[in-house]
C-alpha cells in the first residue's frame, strides 16, 4: 500500500491541489458579492424628505452648494469633487445625540487620515448660533483635522435645502417657522459619483463599524 502511494504520489498531490483549487473558485463564484444601493429620495422615510423631490425615484445626486468652515474659508462642490464622504448635521449646543456622533465622527477621522479618497462634511442646523468662531471652538474641541473635516455654516435656507433635497437626512422642524429643522443621528456616505449611498447610525458603534468597511469598499471600486 505504502509503494502505491509513492509510486502514485504526484498523481495524489496533483489532485488534492486541482480539489482544493477547485472547491475556492466554485465557492468564489457562489459566494455573493459586497454591493452598496444608491438612494434615491423615493427610497427614504418621507419625513426626511423635502415634498418636491420625494417622488423622485432615480439618478439623485448631492447638489452644488457654497458655505463657510470653521477657518472662515468658502467650502463648495468642489473641495469634495471625487471624493467619498460622509456628510451630518448637528448643532454645537446640542446636550443630546451630537456629542456621541461627534465622538463617534472623530474616530472616523482618525480610519480615514491616511486615506485622500475620504473627507468628512459637517453641516450646523442652527446657524444663527454656529458662528465660524463656535464652529472652530467645537473643531478643537473634538480635534477636527482642517484637511479632512469641514464644519460649516451659512444660510439657513441653504442648508435646509441640502438637508432635504440632497443628503435625504434631516426632519422638517416646527410649520410655522420657516426652514426649521430637526436634525437626526444620520450619517450620511456619498460615493464619488455625489450619489447617496448609504445612512447609519451616527450614535451607533456598530453602524459606524459598518460605515468604515462601506468607505473602504467604495475606496476599492
Amino acid at each position: 500500500m505504502k509503494s502505491l502511494l509513492y509510486k502514485y504520489r504526484k498523481f495524489f498531490i496533483v489532485l488534492i491541489v486541482f480539489s482544493v483549487v477547485t472547491i475556492s473558485l466554485f465557492y468564489s463564484a457562489l459566494k455573493p458579492k459586497k454591493t452598496l444601493p444608491i438612494y434615491n429620495p423615493a427610497d427614504v422615510n418621507p419625513e426626511l424628505v423635502d415634498s418636491t423631490v420625494q417622488y423622485k425615484s432615480k439618478y439623485h445626486t448631492i447638489a452644488d452648494f457654497s458655505f463657510i468652515n470653521q477657518n472662515g474659508d468658502t467650502i463648495t462642490q468642489k473641495n469634495y469633487e471625487g471624493k467619498i464622504y460622509v456628510a451630518d448635521f448637528f448643532f454645537t449646543t446640542c446636550g443630546s445625540i451630537c456629542p456621541k456622533m461627534s465622538t463617534n465622527l472623530v474616530d472616523v477621522q482618525k480610519a480615514v487620515l491616511n486615506n485622500p479618497k475620504v473627507m468628512l462634511l459637517s453641516h450646523t442646523v442652527f446657524p444663527e448660533v454656529d458662528s465660524v468662531s463656535v464652529l472652530k471652538a467645537y473643531a478643537i474641541k473634538y480635534g477636527v483635522v482642517d484637511s479632512k473635516w469641514n464644519l460649516v455654516t451659512g444660510d439657513k435656507k441653504e442648508i435646509y435645502k441640502m438637508a432635504r433635497k440632497s443628503y435625504l437626512a434631516v426632519k422638517m422642524g416646527r410649520p410655522d417657522q420657516l426652514y426649521d429643522m430637526v436634525h437626526t443621528e444620520n450619517f450620511v456616505l456619498v460615493d464619488q459619483k455625489r450619489r447617496v449611498r448609504g445612512f447609519y447610525d451616527g450614535t451607533n458603534k456598530e453602524d459606524v463599524k459598518r460605515l468604515l468597511e462601506d468607505i473602504e469598499f467604495l475606496s476599492q471600486e
